[in-house]
């Protein structure tokens, strides 16, 4: 009889649910808020809207010839205005100087008051500010906007986001002709835009800066400041413990709770509940979507919303306001162990080191700027052939030569070598070479006038195939450039 055999069941594998290592973006809803430093924030964002707006439409007259827009980088003719101020290419170190002390400046205020720049002076800030506020007068608060991104779509959905997404894209568009506006003249631009004559390149630049402005003030918001930043990750180094920042008072907050009619302060505090009633105002108002009760964060902008949210909420209840305040921790600790506030230390060798810097820095700029010449050479020396043995046994060699005349007047001047005894120049032109020991070079106002110099030396004068050679370039009124180069001979002198 044939032995039979049962299969075994297959034992069944559970499958684990799936687990993203993603969270799903959370769309922020800043509620409307009332208080000193939403003042200030709509102070600080009508002066940086005004500067922006006004600044290029401003004129200042420089004379003949010359652009009267007060601040004007002028890429085609390589020259930057600010005011008084005329910088040209080799002169770049200023700007890097002001970059410096720009720097330092971010690195002082973050150093005294935490991320004070970020949360009223930001671009990113001042725009998304601007773009909340139409998007709180065309949608409604945010409670009301909650219930229109949920709701389905009718009619007076769609027109209240057509009407939003357009406005918005005005500004974006009055934001990217704006920043065109520095870069040419403004009311030349305007006058070809209105006739459609602008030119492509201003066209293409303009579309750019009104896509990044309505992505990123519309959309992109807070993500920007948390993701795309990088002086979130830099703060943590900028302030100590003595830096002014926006602190929950735990030591007085703490246990969170509803507040109930019949209960008196004393019974709640008896119970173990703080003067937080848990009411999530200082959340509701932030843009950044956070709640400072956890402490100090990253994606914190310092712009004190929630301290105005807070401070409403403790006059309605009668209790004492600040418990969401700008402090340091030094003093809240001292407070919550003594119950006296340390007062503030502005002096401290961080913020002694950057006013240092500042004054150093913005000192070298000022002098700088009063020295600032207004001649420059440059000279390219060639180097096919790099040298010409002439029938008289003297060695003659070609040099490219560029006056920058940085003036407003025409300039005469005399150029002159020193190094090489016996030597004497020529100027290139009209097919007539003539050689003395000086030669007479002229330069329009604020232009770069171009020379071939050639230089000639006696053969007696070579004692080396390379000698140095120093070109000297004298105005009129004593000014002088000097520039030092090198005289090529052949190897056997």
């Amino acid at each position: 009889m044939p032995m039979t055999t049962t299969a075994e069941a297959p034992t069944k594998v559970e499958k684990r649910p799936s687990r993203s290592l993603y969270q799903k973006h959370s769309k922020v809803y800043p509620k409307a808020v009332h208080g000193t430093f939403r003042r200030i924030k709509w102070i600080a964002l009508a002066i940086m809207l005004g500067i922006y707006y006004i600044l290029p439409w401003i004129r200042w007259d420089r004379g003949p010839n010359a652009p009267d827009q007060a601040v004007l980088l002028d890429l085609a003719n390589r020259r930057f205005y600010l005011f008084f101020v005329e910088l040209w290419p080799q002169q770049i170190y200023f700007l890097t100087g002001a970059l410096i002390l720009a720097a330092l400046g971010l690195f002082l205020a973050t150093s005294l008051a935490g991320r004070v720049w970020c949360g009223f002076a930001c671009p990113q800030t001042v725009w998304t500010d601007l773009y909340v506020w139409v998007e709180r007068l065309v949608e409604g608060d945010r409670s009301q906007r909650i219930r229109l991104d949920q709701g389905k779509w009718t009619p007076a959905k769609l027109g209240r986001k057509l009407l939003k997404n357009a406005i918005w894209l005005l500004i974006a568009l009055a934001t990217g002709g704006a920043w065109i506006f520095y870069f040419t003249d403004a009311p030349t631009l305007l006058g070809q835009m209105l006739r459609f004559e602008a030119p492509m390149t201003a066209i293409g630049f303009i579309g750019l800066f009104t896509a990044t402005t309505y992505l990123l003030a519309g959309f992109a918001r807070e993500q920007v400041c948390t993701y795309m930043c990088p002086w979130p990750r830099f703060q943590s180094a900028m302030i100590d413990e003595d830096s002014l920042i926006v602190t929950y008072e735990e030591w007085r907050g703490e246990g969170r709770g509803p507040v109930r009619k019949s209960q008196s302060w004393e019974e709640r505090q008896a119970a173990g509940l703080g003067d937080c009633i848990d009411c999530y105002n200082c959340v509701q108002v932030c843009p950044m979507g956070i709640d400072i009760r956890d402490g100090l964060q990253m994606q914190c902008i310092g712009c004190g919303l929630c301290v105005d949210a807070c401070d409403d909420i403790m006059t309605k209840i009668g209790r004492p306001t600040g418990l969401v305040r700008f402090d340091t921790q030094t003093s809240q600790v001292s407070v919550a162990a003594t119950g006296k506030p340390t007062p503030f230390r502005l002096i401290r060798p961080r913020t002694v080191i950057y006013s240092l810097l500042m004054l150093v820095i913005g000192g070298a700029i000022t002098v700088g700027l009063i020295l600032k010449p207004g001649l420059d050479i440059s000279v390219l020396r060639d180097r096919a052939p790099l040298y010409v043995a002439l029938s008289d046994g003297s060695v003659r060699n070609a040099y490219t030569f560029k006056i920058a005349n940085m003036t407003r007047d025409p300039r005469a001047y005399t150029l002159t070598v020193d190094g090489l005894p016996g030597a004497t120049i020529a100027l290139a032109g009209d097919g007539q070479e003539a050689q003395a020991s000086s030669q007479r070079l002229t330069a329009d106002p604020d232009m770069v006038a171009t020379y071939r110099v050639f230089v000639t030396a006696p053969g007696g004068s070579l004692k080396a195939p390379s000698q140095p050679l120093r070109m000297v370039l004298r105005s009129a009124d004593g000014e002088t450039a000097q520039y030092e180069t090198v005289f090529m001979a052949p190897e056997s002198r």
